[in-house]
């Protein structure tokens, strides 16, 4: 398997902004959020899996699950929230697991912002890489971005793990505190880091 980077933040910490850095550079990344609509597609037994647990008031009109009103659901009720990762998050973990294990770059990149949360299944992964902001930054720019109000976003940072235990896995941060011009040399840093890493490996 090629050298694997996880990449992790909390939500509006600049993840995508810094995956999309990556990407320019020619790296491999594949995204947990990617993998999470893959794999409740029509016709995939994750949403029929979905249908048997919620109903089939969580489809839209295409036959599509309806994320708006399931992430209206699950973040009103834990016990929906966790039925709902035990159906998606292992098949998200197959689903990289399996483009990884084919891919011939040097290294590829894992873009997973539940990482934390989830960090024992994927111990095979070499390094991890958080994306870091301070907690008020990251409800400024959720608001901002979504248009929510601010009880929303707090509820919706309190379901994530802290930044304090984000920061514990780390083996490399990258601040995105500043303006997103602050990234470029960042990731491009450790882009040759770990190039040479992954040299070093083989």
């Amino acid at each position: 398997m090629p050298f694997t980077v996880a990449l992790t933040g909390g939500i509006a910490s600049g993840k995508s902004a810094a995956e999309q850095r990556f990407r320019a550079l020619g790296v491999h990344v594949y995204d947990a959020d990617q993998a999470s609509r893959a794999v409740v597609e029509p016709g995939s037994d994750g949403l029929a899996a979905i249908v048997d647990a919620f109903g089939s008031e969580v489809l839209d009109v295409h036959g599509r699950l309806d994320r708006p009103r399931m992430r209206e659901r699950v973040f009103s009720d834990p016990t929906a929230r966790k039925t709902l990762e035990a159906i998606v998050h292992p098949r998200v973990r197959q689903w990289m697991l399996e483009r990884v294990q084919v891919d011939e770059a040097p290294y590829v990149m894992l873009a997973i912002p539940l990482l934390a949360e989830n960090i024992g299944h994927y111990r095979w992964v070499d390094r991890i890489l958080v994306v870091d902001v301070p907690e008020a930054t990251q409800l400024d720019r959720l608001m901002r971005r979504d248009g929510m109000d601010e009880d929303l976003g707090l509820r919706i940072l309190a379901t994530q793990a802290s930044r304090t235990e984000r920061l514990g896995l780390a083996d490399d941060v990258i601040d995105n505190s500043g303006p997103e011009s602050a990234l470029e040399p960042q990731v491009d840093a450790l882009h040759q880091a770990y190039l040479t890493l992954a040299a070093a490996r083989h």
